[in-house]
């Protein structure tokens, strides 16, 4: 049976969880005290918000964890019929543990949930305090409504440093049994920017074809241009050859398969590298974002992209 490594690896316990050593010190106290309030994990994908909820759950109540643990992904349902039914029925009965009198139930991509759905959760939390705890993990709290947050413990969950996601993948490679280049580590922290997940499934499927990881095995399997090609895109634009970087561009997009925010979302993180006029480097990042407004929008990708170039290419005047 094939696994999947983001399984296989996930920690099983607060203290193997790395590089969010602030909250998981935090919520080991909230374990050994056995009673928390309602949990809020944001942060972006991939950083260990599931992880330490599973984690709570496993260390609090040990082998039969699952019978006082409910686990709802609201990106799927996140309509409110699913708090009336799901969540309330689950909230009604009591732990059958005597020395921790409430369950768990966590929501994952909590900011999926309607704002009707939401609503009738904020009273659910404060009538069932006593039976259940809610954890609800999302990547954006602003989109959590007031109510609720007043009623969580929030925790902010940071990407994954350089080292902690290298450190992981070395392990992985070594009970595996295969090789990493130096260079393959950068490109693949560099694509999936401290979200262990992704880091791991590009592992994964870079190493399904080879037993020696180099950059151009990564490079075969990732949707991400190399930041070189990106770099030249935008020095020629701002040089003033607009036609050179549109052809590069174009190929760049065709050969990778990029989408048009992929690219964007490059030539920004690559515009704060460039050795220019501090000035044009703001500029060039106030285009980045009115560009991505645009085509977020619905506008047309390779007119835009064109267009974002030829803003570049004004600035030598």
């Amino acid at each position: 049976m094939i696994e999947v490594w983001t399984e296989k690896y996930r920690p099983q316990s607060l203290e193997e969880i790395q590089g969010q050593s602030n909250i998981t010190n935090r919520l080991r106290a909230f374990v050994k005290s056995q009673n928390f309030p309602h949990l809020l994990f944001a942060g972006p994908a991939g950083v260990g918000k599931t992880t330490a909820a599973l984690a709570i759950a496993r260390e609090l109540f040990g082998e039969h964890w699952r019978d006082s643990f409910l686990e709802l992904n609201a990106s799927d349902s996140r309509g409110i019929d699913v708090v009336r039914n799901d969540v309330k029925e689950f909230s009604k009965t009591k732990s059958i543990r005597e020395d921790i009198p409430f369950k768990i139930i966590f929501l994952d991509e909590a900011d999926a949930l309607t704002k009707e759905a939401q609503d009738a959760l904020r009273r659910i939390m404060e009538d069932y305090v006593r039976t259940v705890r809610f954890i609800m993990s999302c990547n954006y709290s602003s989109k959590i409504i007031t109510p609720i947050q007043s009623r969580c413990a929030i925790f902010r969950f940071e990407p994954l440093p350089k080292d902690i996601v290298r450190g992981i993948l070395i392990k992985i490679a070594e009970t595996e049994h295969f090789e990493i280049d130096e260079d393959a580590f950068e490109l693949l922290y560099d694509a999936s920017e401290g979200d262990m997940r992704k880091a791991e499934n590009l592992l994964q499927a870079c190493a399904s074809i080879t037993k020696k990881v180099t950059r151009s095995a990564v490079s075969e399997v990732v949707s991400f241009a190399e930041p070189k090609e990106i770099e030249m895109i935008v020095k020629s634009a701002i040089s003033g050859n607009f036609i050179k970087a549109k052809e590069r561009l174009n190929e760049t997009i065709v050969r990778h398969g990029l989408s048009g925010l992929d690219v964007i979302k490059q030539i920004q993180k690559e515009a704060w590298k460039l050795d220019i006029d501090e000035r044009h480097k703001l500029e060039l990042i106030r285009l980045c974002g009115e560009f991505e407004f645009r085509m977020v929008e619905g506008s047309n990708e390779f007119v835009q992209l064109a267009a974002l170039l030829a803003e570049f290419a004004k600035l030598k005047k």
